[in-house]
């Protein structure tokens, strides 16, 4: 499981390329991958954002917001991981449908990428959607627009239209027929998305990034209610009917270990891993 290629995205966001052919050979659009850094790592899951059966190789792109995800963003070519397991998760079904709009807030572009990828090769009509705080954390804005039809947002209005990226969704739902919205990014984002698509009773799907620890199904730490119904995002998902998704409890279930993360990674930027001093 070697790094081949490296590369800074944005600030704090950074693509890698990885070595794993059997991997490689059964990713489809939607799958993810768990990563150990080390035997006393944790267990990230990353979503393949890319993948090149031919080379044998998956790309990974992953946004520092923790110690872990620090420390695998300081590898170079040449590093390994422990280990890499996958693919897992439910791929997500490429069919011709028609007029498909997928929406991406921040780093959300890393798992909307593979999936509008193949549904403009099999035929559909590609509108995307692209939002960031600000123009220096945009990602993928070139091999989104080789896709389909780029549209970009910045909140503070340095790149593209100023404002959130549901302002453009509610033009385009306005103006025309669609027949699915995929949006993917920060919870907020994705909930407001399904507030516009659900009053048009447009189909929605929403990639779920609940807290995973072995990827399996078998902790139970990803559960989230879809349509009054337990699932599991490493099993049942990622992707769900996001007019179907309990957003309230989702929300709650992301803040469970943030004290904790927070602190591990106060703890790691000042080099104090052994005290016993609290993040702010």
């Amino acid at each position: 499981m070697k790094v081949l290629a490296k590369a800074v995205l944005a600030p704090k966001i950074v693509k890698l390329v990885i070595e794993a052919p059997a991997i490689a050979a059964k990713a489809q659009p939607g799958h993810f991958v768990v990563v150990r850094l080390n035997d006393r790592a944790e267990r990230i899951p990353l979503t393949i954002a890319d993948f090149d059966r031919n080379q044998g190789t998956i790309t990974l792109i992953i946004q520092e917001v923790g110690k872990s995800t620090a420390l695998i963003n300081r590898m170079e070519p040449g590093d390994s991981f422990a280990d890499v397991l996958g693919p897992l998760g439910t791929p997500y079904p490429i069919e011709k449908i028609g007029t498909v709009v997928g929406v991406a807030g921040g780093l959300g572009a890393a798992p909307l990428y593979p999936k509008v990828k193949a549904l403009a090769e099999a035929g559909n009509k590609v509108i995307i959607i692209l939002g960031a705080q600000r123009k220096d954390l945009l990602i993928l804005m070139d091999e989104l627009k080789a896709v389909g039809e780029l549209i970009v947002a910045t909140d503070d209005g340095s790149y593209g239209i100023k404002g959130l990226v549901t302002e453009p969704l509610r033009q385009i739902l306005d103006r025309e027929k669609v027949d699915e919205v995929i949006a993917i990014g920060p919870v907020p984002m994705m909930e407001a998305c399904v507030k516009l698509t659900k009053e048009r009773n447009v189909k929605t799907v929403v990639s779920l990034n609940a807290v995973m620890v072995d990827g399996t199904g078998m902790c139970g730490g990803c559960r989230v209610t879809v349509d009054g119904e337990s699932k599991f995002c490493c099993v049942d998902g990622p992707a769900f009917d996001g007019l179907k998704v309990d957003f309230a409890e989702l929300r709650q279930r992301q803040r469970y270990y943030r004290d904790q993360e927070q602190q591990a990674y106060h703890q790691h930027q000042h080099g104090t891993e052994g005290c016993r001093c609290h993040a702010k």
